[in-house]
């Protein structure tokens, strides 16, 4: 019997904790602006959301994101609906529908067979048939380790726009997936031990969440992924000259997440975030372990929305600029 390939061993860093930490993307993008006028440029770099926005009339925004990663789980067909949906999430964090999707696929050839490529590519075939979304070809090259997503195309309604600075004091902040994926693919990745619940959570889609918070006119929000709570909250704040309070016991957890950080599962790029987060956060009595739980890069996350939508636990508020952006409670 062949032993099975643990994709994982492949991979510098997991999912999207493999990002370029936030400050350093920040410095990178700095002062880069359009390549052409911006009058209908809804979305762009000012700000960090989740997609660019271009108006194409009164009516329509085109909506255009894309994402990929290294493998987050050591299943192929998992890792594949993971990376799918998370690329989709984008578009629903704007508010939108997503239309069409072009595959982006990374691939050392001559390492792992192209059987488990094919997985991998069946997996975002299939959550993007469930988002009603056509995945119509991409681009593959080979490469020395293995990453996968989508580049998608959606829409909009410009009045119906969830965007990053559109937060008013008062409005409860809701989060709409539990935190804790990102200790957990880690502990994965160490161990081998699988974790289901993780692995639904990170395949699951944004779509409905998205719909109900157009549906109760939220106008501010984003999703949590790679940068944490902690630090999508805080692009939040700055966005919108506001100080997020997070209720740190009102945050939901996937079983096993407290337990993955005491024995000491921790991603390098949620302990980079925490390092980025601290001189604007107010930690109050958060101890060590709240602290990494709430910077813990995630993958697939949920949306963090400025308003109330059913299902989803409030797990803050938005106040008036304080002394720091970011107030743990």
């Amino acid at each position: 019997m062949t032993e099975p390939v643990r994709l994982t061993r492949y991979a510098r860093g997991g999912g999207c904790a493999c990002k370029i930490p936030p400050g350093e993307l920040e410095a990178m993008v700095a002062g880069l602006g359009p390549a052409t006028g911006s009058a209908d440029l809804l979305v762009g770099l000012d700000h960090g959301d989740d997609a660019a926005v271009v108006r194409l009339d009164e009516r329509t925004g085109l909506v255009s994101t894309a994402d990929f990663f290294t493998p987050v789980v050591d299943d192929a067909y998992d890792w594949g609906r993971i990376a799918a949906a998370n690329a989709l999430s984008d578009v629903y964090a704007m508010g939108g529908t997503p239309l069409v999707a072009l595959n982006l696929l990374c691939w050392p050839r001559d390492v792992l067979p192209l059987e488990l490529a094919r997985e991998v590519l069946r997996g975002g075939q299939d959550v993007a048939r469930d988002a009603a979304c056509h995945l119509a070809g991409g681009h593959s090259v080979d490469d020395d380790g293995p990453k996968y997503g989508l580049a998608v195309t959606g829409v909009v309604r410009p009045e119906e726009l969830i965007t990053l600075d559109t937060g008013r004091p008062g409005l409860p902040l809701s989060l709409t997936k539990p935190l804790g994926v990102g200790v957990l693919n880690t502990r994965h990745k160490a161990t081998g031990e699988t974790f289901p619940e993780a692995v639904a959570s990170m395949s699951a889609l944004n779509r409905d969440a998205a719909r109900a918070a157009v549906a109760a006119g939220i106008r501010c929000g984003t999703d949590v992924t790679g940068f944490g709570l902690l630090g999508h909250a805080s692009k939040l704040a700055r966005a919108s000259g506001l100080t997020v309070a997070v209720d740190a016991a009102r945050v939901p957890y996937l079983a096993g997440a407290r337990e993955a950080v005491r024995d000491g599962y921790v991603s390098g790029g949620s302990r980079r975030n925490l390092d980025w987060v601290t001189p604007w956060t107010d930690f109050g009595g958060a101890g060590e372990e709240e602290r990494l739980l709430l910077a813990d890069a995630q993958t697939s996350g949920g949306l963090l929305l400025a308003g109330e939508i059913p299902g989803a636990p409030v797990v803050g508020e938005l106040l008036p600029r304080g002394e720091h952006m970011v107030l743990v409670r």
